[in-house]
């Protein structure tokens, strides 16, 4: 079939979008048939009389849809009956739920643009080779000024920081603010990066009573009074794990509290890039009293291994420089160029606007296949925050998950203080495609359906 021509000059639709739904047509029509060998994209765009790139997104597009398979070397080939056969009762192939990672881009535009980057800073190769000293160059922080001033954040040049991560950022701030055996409080269902920090530094991290919009004020006023924490941490915005974002006015409750005790806030703003319009950091709320950590892992890709760290203060800055300098250097200067190469010229722009556009597409196909009510998310988080119905218990459901291939995390991973919830972190970001995705809740719609005495395990 590598002569096969798709007929796309009736359609309205963008050229891409027409490629992919003429595939999908001709599948249903017996045109094509599972196995099929589509033409090379160079040779249908000579064919059609347009750019390959229309053909590349149109293959992209066909590809989610789970209507065509690609292989380096050998060629892209029809798949759609099989996936139109697939039953929710089938063992799926091995799917990993449970890294909370960002959609991972795959328009050949994009992907092109972001190699253009990585050809131009390979420009001053050998340079970026060199040591560095830490925090970042001149235009290393320029480039972070610029990203973070989507937040609202003007800190001056000397209060940001260009760290390696934000895991290193976090170790240096808490072993800064406190000593081993000192309390550090946190929501009561927080971020496990930030359980295994406090942990390798001795220190006690207290978990805060939350409702809907947060830790609960009243609480965290307690625990000021009776505990005199060091630090209060926070991931405000899509909090991972129960997406939740603090609004507005509860920050400034929050932050009125803190400044009252003199407790520093630690926000881990890993999330804060994605919704488009999010609150107001607590940076920019209290700016003196706040370490902030915008982490790139999250808005562009993990791999880069860079955040920026903003201190409430110059002073704050000496003692945080001296403990990330002993432990790490300083972050990668060819990863660092990178980001601020991709920074000025608006690739990270185009990335954290595809990221944002998948994760939406992906919240919809949650909202579609499993049941009404039955988890908590945000529409542009990565991750979905799933109470188990009585009588699963997180054991049961991890375990079922876990022998059909599908893995997600248990309620304990994130539970501070007390008996953990029978609930479950769902990812569906990562390398996983839309049709691999859709699979998977299916299974999971199917498994929650039942009682766990009932759903056979493919052992």
């Amino acid at each position: 079939m590598t002569d096969w021509i798709p007929d796309i000059a009736a359609s309205q639709l963008p050229r891409y979008l027409a490629i992919a739904e003429a595939i999908g047509e001709d599948i249903r029509a017996g045109k094509l048939a599972v196995g099929d060998r589509l033409p090379p994209q160079r040779a249908l765009a000579a064919r059609l009389g347009i750019d390959f790139t229309t053909v590349a997104r149109g293959y992209v597009e066909a590809r989610k849809r789970g209507l065509i398979d690609s292989h380096v070397g050998q060629g892209t080939f029809v798949k759609g009956a099989k996936v139109a056969q697939r039953r929710v009762d089938a063992r799926p192939s091995p799917i990993d739920l449970s890294m909370n990672l960002p959609p991972e881009p795959d328009d050949p535009l994009l992907i092109d643009r972001m190699r253009a980057g990585i050809e131009a800073i390979g420009q001053d190769l050998v340079a970026l080779l060199r040591y560095q000293g830490f925090g970042g160059t001149e235009a290393d922080k320029d480039a972070a000024a610029n990203w973070l001033g989507r937040r609202a954040l003007v800190p001056a040049q000397e209060r940001i920081f260009v760290t390696p991560g934000a895991h290193p950022a976090l170790f240096g701030i808490f072993s800064v603010l406190a000593k081993p055996g000192d309390t550090v409080l946190s929501e009561a269902v927080t971020y496990p990066g930030a359980r295994s920090i406090t942990a390798q530094l001795g220190l006690k991290l207290v978990g805060l009573p939350m409702d809907v919009e947060g830790i609960e004020p009243a609480g965290f006023a307690e625990a000021c009074r009776r505990l005199a924490p060091k630090a209060l941490y926070l991931n405000p915005t899509l909090q991972n794990p129960t997406t939740l974002t603090v609004p507005e006015k509860r920050r400034t409750e929050i932050a009125a509290i803190a400044r009252r005790y003199g407790v520093p806030i630690v926000e881990d703003d890993a999330y804060g890039f994605i919704p488009a319009h999010g609150p107001a950091p607590f940076a920019a709320i209290a700016p003196d009293i706040t370490w902030h950590v915008a982490g790139l892992a999250k808005c562009i890709g993990a791999g880069l291994r860079a955040a920026y760290t903003v201190v409430p203060n110059a002073k704050a800055a000496f003692p945080f420089v001296a403990a990330l300098r002993s432990a790490n250097v300083m972050a990668s200067p060819l990863t660092v160029a990178l980001a601020t190469r991709w920074i000025e010229d608006g690739t990270a722009d185009a990335i954290l606007r595809f990221i944002r556009h998948e994760t939406a597409e992906r919240q919809h196909l949650a909202a579609r296949i499993l049941p009404p009510g039955s988890f908590r998310a945000d529409p542009l988080s990565f991750c979905l925050w799933l109470p188990l119905p009585e009588p699963w218990t997180r054991s049961a459901f991890i375990g079922h998950m876990r022998a059909t291939g599908l893995g997600v995390v248990a309620s304990d991973a994130f539970t501070v203080n007390g008996p953990a919830l029978e609930a479950v972190r769902v990812c569906l970001g990562g390398p996983i495609t839309r049709p691999e995705l859709e699979h998977g809740l299916e299974y999971m719609a199917h498994a929650l359906s039942q009682l766990p005495s009932s759903v056979t395990t493919f052992l």
